[in-house]
C-alpha cells in the first residue's frame, strides 16, 4: 500500500481504492447473509459488519500488495 494509484492524472491514494473495493465486496456479501438469514445467529450485526469491513479490507490490501509494489519498483527504477 505504497504510494498513490494515477487515475487520469488524479493521484489517489492507495488504501482510498482498496477501502471502496472492501466496501463493495462488503455489500454483496451482506446481502448473501442476510438471505440465508446468518444475522439471527449474531449478536450485533453492525460489530460484525464492521470486523468484516477490516477483515475484507485485509485481505484485499494483502492481495494487492505485491502488484502495488512492483509497479512502485518499475516507476523507481525509471527514475
Amino acid at each position: 500500500m505504497i504510494g498513490e494509484i494515477p487515475i487520469d492524472g488524479v493521484l489517489i491514494p492507495t488504501l482510498l481504492v482498496l477501502g471502496v473495493e472492501a466496501f463493495l465486496v462488503l455489500t454483496v456479501l451482506r446481502a448473501i447473509l442476510r438471505r440465508l438469514h446468518f444475522y439471527r445467529v449474531v449478536w450485533h450485526a453492525g460489530l460484525f459488519d464492521t470486523a468484516l469491513y477490516v477483515v475484507i479490507l485485509w485481505l484485499t490490501a494483502l492481495v494487492s500488495t505485491p502488484f502495488i509494489l512492483q509497479e512502485w519498483a518499475l516507476r523507481w527504477l525509471r527514475g
